[in-house]
């Protein structure tokens, strides 16, 4: 009897999905990695007795590294390929988690950091338009860009709270962890198809430069309030949430602290799902009236100091990050053409990663200064302004998709 074997189309399908699966693991490990300190900040402030100034210092540093590799290698693996991009990135990453495990002061923390941000940076545009490109589904690689980074944050924060109160050596062992992950995961990668052509310009791709594909700036320019809006309140909790559990609402606890990074990142990862099938400009809408709605409901709950009400904030604030991110995502994306979108996402992931870090790093100061309670309202009423600036400016072009 002769035993059917799969037709060529099938295994390449198959294929295809097994590379497209495993660039959704590294996506996940990095963001993973990118929130494992924040649980520990306070492990390291205790070791080494540092201000909440210079605690931010070490998260903008991070995101500082991202940028510089963003801005300069983004639209990289658009002509040398993704594999290549991604595998060196992913390398670079582990040799962050090896000076993490061999931090002795505060300035291993920035070398590490600083490591980190250069390799996320470096994979993040491949990696995000290797998702895209792989897909098999129309809008499966967009789900994925956007619910990914929010569950691996919302992994790493409460599994290293997690590990900070139950586990020995917590500022070592998930390091070593994910050191091994992140070198089998490269490993892996080397065996997965490329999905695009190698042309030349690679030397030209390096000079520093943004990409908005011609004819679509105006387009772009609408969709980057709900682009932004997410990942200002993100900066917030992964900056300083933990500060906030602590001195406003009297939760000392590494738990605690990862839990409110875990809420609003995973309710995030959870709500880019339950909208998955939503018009993008509907789930913008409704997604930036939930964030807005959801940070008015923090600010009361520290101006009262009542944590359950910050905790079911977080997360109503969380289905908003989610939502509308996913929504402005798809949209941004969709107006690129495939060989021109890592610079694109490069471009989408620079406006989002300076939200992130440049409030939150003006936060740290500004906490140090004029004390938590007033810098959390004032940062809060910033978000709740950009909420609402994106739900206009979707009002003012409704035909964008």
């Amino acid at each position: 009897m002769a035993v059917a074997t799969p037709s060529r189309p099938e295994v390449a399908g198959r294929v295809r999905t097994a590379a497209f699966s495993l660039v959704a693991v590294a996506l996940f490990l990095l963001m993973f990695a990118a929130s494992a300190p924040s649980p520990l900040y306070v492990v390291y402030q205790r070791m080494w007795g540092f201000t909440p100034a210079t605690l931010t210092a070490v998260f903008a540093v991070y995101v500082l590294g991202l940028l510089v590799m963003l801005v300069s290698a983004g639209a990289l693996s658009d002509y040398v390929g993704r594999k290549p991009v991604l595998v060196s990135a992913i390398v670079a990453e582990a040799g962050s988690m090896l000076l993490f495990v061999l931090a002795e002061d505060v300035g291993w923390l920035y070398a590490a950091r600083i490591l980190q941000g250069l390799a996320t940076g470096a994979a993040t545009g491949a990696i995000s338009a290797a998702l895209i490109d792989l897909e098999r589904r129309p809008g499966t690689g967009a789900l994925v860009n956007s619910a990914t980074p929010t569950a691996g944050l919302a992994v790493g924060a409460l599994g290293v709270g997690l590990l900070v109160q139950f586990a020995p050596a917590p500022t070592k062992l998930v390091y070593i962890l994910l050191l091994v992950a992140f070198l089998g995961t490269a490993i892996a990668l080397l065996f997965t198809p490329e999905p695009v052509t190698r042309r030349p310009g690679a030397l030209r791709s390096l000079r520093p430069q943004l990409g908005v594909p011609p004819g679509k700036l105006r387009a772009f320019l609408t969709v980057l309030p709900s682009l932004v809006v997410p990942w200002t309140l993100g900066g917030l909790y992964l900056s300083l949430g933990r500060s906030l559990v602590v001195d406003i609402l009297g939760i000392d606890n590494p738990v605690a602290g990862g839990l409110v990074v875990f809420l609003l990142t995973g309710t995030g990862a959870a709500a880019s799902v339950l909208v998955r099938n939503w018009q993008p400009q509907a789930a913008m809408t409704v997604g930036a009236s939930a964030l807005a709605v959801g940070v008015a409901a923090v600010l009361v709950a520290l101006a009262v100091a009542f944590a359950p009400l910050f905790f079911a904030a977080t997360v109503l604030g969380g289905f908003g990050f989610g939502a509308t991110f996913l929504g402005a995502f798809r949209t941004a994306t969709a107006l690129a053409p495939p060989g021109g979108r890592a610079a694109l996402v490069a471009t989408i992931y620079t406006a989002c990663y300076l939200s992130f870090s440049l409030p939150s790093l003006a936060a740290g100061l500004a906490a140090t200064h004029v004390g938590l309670p007033v810098t959390a309202t004032w940062y809060g009423l910033m978000v709740i302004t950009l909420a609402i600036l994106a739900i206009v400016a979707r009002r003012l072009r409704p035909k964008v998709r």
